[in-house]
């Protein structure tokens, strides 16, 4: 990893920059809204999109969940595709301040490459949007495997060994509704840190003493012992990539999600806190 390229940057290291980064937007919607439509009704100038389904998720199943993670060879045939390679600096945005922005930066960063978030997502860019897309020469990307270490499964996210961190919004959280899993409820044992909780109004990542304070009222003190999970995989890397931007180490991300783990029936679910 760059020295000093942390998991978020401002737009203002981005301007100081131009031309040493490749700048994807990876808009993407849960109620399947088509992220490719809205990148080409208007995008950052030069940005490419990568589309979360195609190459960043691999097949949908009950035993995998919604978002897996790819064939490592489909994740590498679509950062070619996109003209990014195996040196290259990624930069990467959203319009929901970088929470699924974060699934792309994790990947990347979690093989070696170097990739941040632009902290604000769409927001952050003072220019006006463009419609004109900006090919860029296919790239040379390595295929790599996914770091199992950084990685966990069904069981040890519930056998009490890691300290389980939900991303998800606390509604979800406590069982008050789900829009797209089929029980409701999070992982026994589990804490909850709704990782746009972690954001100001504009998407922007807040004070980092906030921050860390969002994560040490649930006994969050350091990532090292944690597996952070979502619905599925996706908004669970903005917590990880949280964590290590201040400094609190790499955690290990729960791919599967509550979008596995609420089907697996033999598995026990918590509900609605009695304090809500």
């Amino acid at each position: 990893m760059e020295e000093g390229l942390k998991p978020f940057v401002d737009w203002s290291w981005c301007a100081d920059n131009l031309g040493k980064f490749v700048l994807a937007d990876s808009r993407w919607y849960l109620d399947g809204s088509s992220g490719n439509d809205a990148y080409e009704r208007g995008h950052l100038p030069g940005a490419v999109f990568i589309d979360l389904d195609q190459w960043l998720s691999g097949p949908a199943s009950p035993e995998a969940g919604r978002n897996p993670l790819p064939d490592p060879e489909v994740f590498a045939q679509g950062m070619r595709k996109a003209g990014i390679s195996d040196a290259d600096t990624v930069v990467v945005y959203d319009d929901a301040g970088g929470v699924i922005a974060a699934r792309l930066v994790w990947m990347l960063r979690s093989t070696g490459h170097k990739a941040a978030i632009l902290n604000g997502g769409m927001a952050a860019y003072p220019g006006e949007l463009t419609r004109e897309c900006s090919p860029r020469p296919g790239g040379s990307f390595s295929v790599q495997a996914w770091p199992e270490h950084l990685l966990a499964d069904i069981s040890e996210v519930s056998d009490g060994e890691y300290l389980a961190v939900d991303a998800r919004n606390r509604d979800r959280f406590h069982g008050l509704q789900d829009p797209v899993d089929p029980r409701l409820g999070h992982v026994p044992g589990a804490v909850n840190v709704p990782c746009r909780g972690n954001l100001d109004s504009a998407g922007q990542l807040l004070p980092e003493v906030q921050i860390r304070a969002n994560f040490e009222r649930v006994g969050v003190l350091s990532a090292g012992n944690t597996v952070s999970y979502c619905g599925s995989g996706v908004t669970a890397c903005h917590n990880l990539l949280t964590m290590e931007h201040l400094g609190m180490g790499q955690g290990r991300l729960f791919v599967g999600g509550w979008s596995q783990y609420s089907r697996a029936n033999d598995r026990p679910v918590a509900g609605v806190s009695p304090a809500l």
